[in-house]
């Protein structure tokens, strides 16, 4: 058999339509690490010429002579919910399309050990941090909003750092990975940690999102040097334009990453205690001569919210959604203005930002 450049995903089903949407599905995706062939029957695959490294076959069209194609790895698209064969790898065909190539890009790495294609760097990723140390301010909602307008036209990825993020919407099951997995694949190259990360993106709409950690003992535990060494990867891989992250001080080192951010956000309330707080955050970030947070701060008094989308798909219209597209301009604005400087003025200012 011809051995191709590019690994080799061969998808066999019987339901053209299932194969071809799945298809579509997948080569829209960036920097998978195989090349996609398709097939309504079995008879058609075994005559292909190809070595298949990834073999994808849907159960009703499942054959024992498959197993000859000897692929590097094999999956069935299960559709009775019965595991007839303990040796395969099954996946669930009856979920939505990113669930079932999350999976099936989980099972590659399981046992990947050839050399991964090398990704490229789309462009410079901005790091937009929210936090206020005012409870139920509606900080989530706001970073929401914000992640999903953006992502209508750039590529954009949400965190939740909450140590209760609550949203069953946005909370890993029991056998999907989570942001603490993902930490656990910091110190991987480069291009394998990219795979990860993509193995594990939830979407809502358009917005890319890694479902936050299951236990906030296990964010309590993340070192400061750790959340940093993360999110220059996350910059370095250059996949998003932004990267929405919700803050909570259970985080080590709080004051650090909101240092590594481009803009922050901070919501204030006309509230005696909260006014105290906010008072309080913003007299320590001094203190500790984290002034340049201070001055990368947005603080935003939002309107009063009648009403807020219960399905968080719904957070880019309504009253909330007005407000932060006025935010939204601003930081347009703000990115317009920067790229229009000289290339020198840049480095200045960059130079007086680290020298803060």
């Amino acid at each position: 058999m011809k051995r191709s450049e590019k690994a080799i995903l061969a998808l066999c089903d019987g339901e053209e339509e299932y194969t071809t949407l799945m298809n579509e599905y997948m080569q829209k995706q960036k920097n998978l690490p195989w090349q996609v062939h398709t097939y309504t029957a079995v008879g058609k695959l075994m005559e292909q010429e190809h070595e298949v490294d990834l073999l994808v076959v849907a159960e009703s069209v499942w054959q024992e002579e498959l197993k000859s194609l000897a692929p590097k790895k094999m999956i069935v698209l299960n559709e009775s919910g019965i595991i007839r064969d303990q040796t395969l790898r099954y996946v669930n065909k009856y979920q939505q399309a990113d669930r079932v190539v999350r999976e099936i890009l989980a099972t590659y790495l399981e046992i990947c050990t050839e050399v991964l294609p090398k990704l490229g760097v789309s462009g410079n990723t901005k790091l937009i941090g929210f936090f206020s140390p005012v409870r139920r301010c509606m900080q989530t909602p706001f970073a929401l909003t914000m992640a999903q307008l953006l992502a209508k036209s750039r590529q954009v990825l949400y965190l939740n750092f909450e140590y209760f993020a609550g949203n069953p919407d946005l909370l890993a099951d029991s056998d999907t990975k989570d942001l603490a997995d993902l930490l656990y694949f910091l110190n991987a190259e480069r291009d394998k940690f990219a795979l990860r990360l993509q193995s594990m993106v939830g979407k809502i709409g358009t917005l890319d999102y890694v479902p936050p950690m299951k236990s906030g003992q296990n964010l309590l535990g993340i070192t400061v040097k750790e959340w940093l060494t993360f999110l220059q990867k996350l910059k370095d891989l250059g996949e998003y334009e932004f990267v929405i992250m919700d803050l909570s001080e259970c985080m080590q080192g709080l004051f650090d990453i909101l240092r590594s951010c481009h803009r922050v956000y901070t919501i204030t309330v006309e509230d005696r205690a909260a006014s105290g707080k906010l008072t309080q955050y913003e007299k320590l970030l001094e203190q500790y001569s984290y002034d340049d947070v201070l001055q990368k701060t947005n603080r935003c008094k939002l309107p009063k919210i009648r009403h807020l989308p219960v399905e968080l798909e719904y957070y880019d219209r309504g009253e909330l959604a007005d407000y932060v597209q006025e935010q939204i301009r601003d930081l347009m604005q703000e990115e317009a203005s920067w790229e229009e400087q000289p290339q020198e003025t840049k480095a200045e200012n960059e130079i007086a930002e680290e020298g803060e």
